[in-house]
């Protein structure tokens, strides 16, 4: 892309438009209309809630920045029929976290989709790469980014925060017109395809209460009692979060669930002794932090906690991760892109237990890297 058309896209962003009447955001429409691509991103806030509070939805043609504003208007309507027109392709950077606010916010996911993230990671660059590492790779030109901490609920938004919104989302139809072509030429466009997808999937699941405990660290220090009590006080605390619209950690944190798992405490004199739940959330929650424990107490019922791995499984793990590098060296690419190590103990577990592959390692990493995983883990 010349340098021209990059300076005229980020010079869109020094004026962008901010939809807050019905009749700027008719007009707004009638122009994503005939737009074949349209850059997206998100603000949210996320800090005390359960549920992040979207902020703004930025939108960009390369050359005009719109910056529709949800706390104007009653509906998501607009949003929703662009992100459901198959007719405009939809381009995020690492728009994980911004497709979950988009389902909850309005209910819909945009699609079809492309995420710039994955597209650079699958041409060898680091798959956390940041949009302004992005702009530097294939423009060549740096990209502010001064307003990270700002409070996008807070009206009115000032002329800076506008101006860092629109600047986030103005090189995305001129990035993705680069990396697929480069993704064409390299044969790697049905991987972003296929990675995508399970984007889009994941965004749609939801955490299961029961099985909330598993992704506290720590637990694996634990005998089976406290794990018993930890895997009921978890699904009481994401349960309570969710119906209270408030952070995990603003219920107790992860320390105290820890701490309350392994001492276990009885009766009030002993719940108040412990160290790591704020005094605030035992005076609130005392009745049911010690209902949840007794009940734990009486559970017999199995445990998903995967056991440690055994010596022989650590140097297969080892000899997989050689294999992942051997790979992505290979290809030029991350190896984060084939797997991490967490991902590579899923695949032993999920062997070792007779479940197929997980997800992940189906598609195009099947031929690709897979296959050989499975051999060693066979050997």
């Amino acid at each position: 892309m010349s340098r021209t058309t990059v300076k005229k896209a980020l010079g869109g962003a020094e004026h962008p438009v901010l939809l807050e009447t019905a009749a700027q955001l008719q007009a707004a429409e009638k122009s994503w209309s005939v737009a074949g691509v349209l850059g997206i991103d998100t603000e949210f806030v996320r800090e005390r809630t359960y549920r992040a509070d979207l902020g703004l939805v930025q939108v960009s043609d390369g050359t005009t920045a719109w910056l529709w504003d949800p706390l104007r208007f009653e509906s998501p309507e607009a949003v929703t029929r662009l992100f459901e027109s198959t007719a405009i392709v939809k381009v995020l950077h690492s728009g994980s976290e911004d497709l979950e606010v988009l389902l909850h916010s309005t209910g819909s996911l945009p699609a079809p989709l492309m995420d710039t993230q994955i597209a650079c990671a699958m041409l060898g660059q680091p798959l956390q790469l940041s949009y302004q590492a992005a702009a530097r790779w294939l423009f060549n030109v740096e990209v502010e980014k001064d307003q990270t901490r700002s409070n996008w609920l807070r009206r009115p938004l000032k002329p800076d925060q506008l101006r860092y919104a629109a600047i986030d989302v103005v090189l995305l139809p001129h990035m993705y017109a680069e990396l697929r072509a480069r993704l064409e030429r390299s044969g790697r466009w049905a991987w972003l395809q296929e990675d995508v997808a399970r984007t889009q999937r994941n965004a749609k699941q939801t955490v299961d209460p029961g099985e909330a405990y598993l992704r506290i660290g720590g637990g694996g220090r634990l005998d089976d009692a406290a794990l018993r009590a930890l895997r009921t006080l978890a699904r009481w605390r994401e349960e309570t979060a969710q119906a209270r619209n408030r952070a995990r950690g603003f219920v107790v944190s992860d320390a105290g669930l820890l701490e309350l798992a392994r001492l276990r405490p009885t009766a009030a004199a002993e719940l108040r002794a412990v160290a790591h739940v704020h005094p605030k959330a035992l005076e609130r929650h005392e009745k049911e932090l010690l209902q949840m424990i007794a009940t734990a107490a009486a559970d017999r019922s199995p445990l998903a906690w995967p056991a440690p791995l055994t010596n022989a499984q650590r140097r297969q793990i080892d000899a997989m991760k050689d294999c992942v590098q051997t790979r992505a060296k290979a290809l030029e690419v991350d190896p984060a892109l084939l797997a991490s190590r967490r991902e590579l103990e899923n695949l032993l577990r999920a062997t070792a237990t007779g479940d197929p592959p997980p997800e992940r390692f189906l598609g195009w990493r099947k031929a690709v890297v897979t296959d050989e995983l499975l051999g060693l883990i066979a050997r």
